[in-house]
């Protein structure tokens, strides 16, 4: 009987910058986006570098990174309601909080 090995690969890189090392057509690339930035005011750009092996379709990929960001989007939710509430409990009971600061 021959057993079978699933094999895969999948690596997933995230910058929000540009590499030293990197050619000009990179480091003109990034300094285009980082005026857009500018310009836009509130913006962030980060670049995904994906590798995956064996390949999959890139909707299947756009998918995953949508859910991917929507999870991102709940946690940051919570951790700014999380501000919300220690801001207010600072403003209404200092004393709790005196030895922290």
């Amino acid at each position: 009987m021959k057993v079978y090995k699933a094999e895969w690969q999948c690596t997933l890189n995230v910058t929000e910058g540009v590499d030293a090392s990197a050619g000009w057509r990179y480091r003109l690339a990034w300094y285009l986006r980082n005026i857009a930035e500018r310009i836009d005011g509130t913006q962030r750009t980060l670049t995904l570098d994906l590798n995956v092996c064996p390949e999959i379709e890139r909707e299947e990929v756009d998918t995953c990174l949508g859910k991917g960001f929507a999870v991102s989007q709940q946690l940051i939710m919570e951790l700014a309601q999380h501000a919300a509430c220690e801001s207010a409990m600072r403003d209404t009971k200092a004393e709790l909080f005196d030895g922290d600061e």
